[in-house]
């Protein structure tokens, strides 16, 4: 493994997932043909998938010879909300400030363990253990209806619970999944045959 603080081995490409608090740098030397770094600016401008609101930040690309180098230094990460984002390579012509899209994708933003009081378990998992703990408590209390001087409390049916419960654990399946894939393990989802 290369020393990704590096930059002559930072990646070819933006990652897919970074943790908070990280030092993360990528290159795009895809682009000095079209843009030249001495005469247009490249920026990725990313924003939260839920909620977006104050969810942005920009990574502007410095010359690297004559490729685009993207940093985020430790400090900066650490100050981003874990979660799914979106984002757009943006192209400024130094000149007159014209602006143009020119990529788009998505990357996610994980939890800091390192952190105290930070959970580490994915949003699938947390509401798997908070329906499991529904069901278990809903034995000893089978109302589904309340209503006190005029206010009203519905709460969800067992069959609605279990559907819930079965949607995540799927998601929570899907999710581990994925990992085993990104670190070259079988998921179960291939059909091996020996002769």
């Amino acid at each position: 493994m290369a020393n990704l603080f590096d930059a002559a081995n930072a990646p070819e490409t933006e990652p897919d997932e970074f943790v908070i608090g990280d030092f993360v740098q990528w290159k795009r030397s895809d682009l000095h043909s079209d843009y030249p770094n001495d005469t247009y600016t490249a920026t990725y401008i990313s924003r939260m998938a839920e909620g977006g609101g104050n969810h942005e930040f920009q990574v502007v690309g410095t010359a690297s010879g004559t490729d685009f180098l993207f940093t985020i230094a430790s400090a900066t990460s650490a100050s981003f909300d874990a979660g799914h984002h979106h984002w757009h390579l943006e192209i400024v012509r130094d000149s007159d400030s014209s602006r143009i899209v020119i990529d788009q994708g998505h990357w996610d933003v994980g939890t800091d363990i390192d952190a105290s009081g930070v959970d580490p378990r994915s949003h699938a998992e947390i509401m798997v253990d908070k329906i499991q703990s529904l069901l278990e408590n809903r034995a000893d209390n089978d109302v589904s209806n309340y209503s006190i001087q005029g206010r009203s409390l519905v709460k969800l049916t067992i069959d609605d619970l279990l559907r819930w419960r079965d949607y995540y654990a799927s998601e929570v399946a899907r999710e581990k999944r994925k990992e085993r894939r990104k670190r070259g393990k079988p998921t179960g989802a291939t059909i091996v045959a020996r002769f």
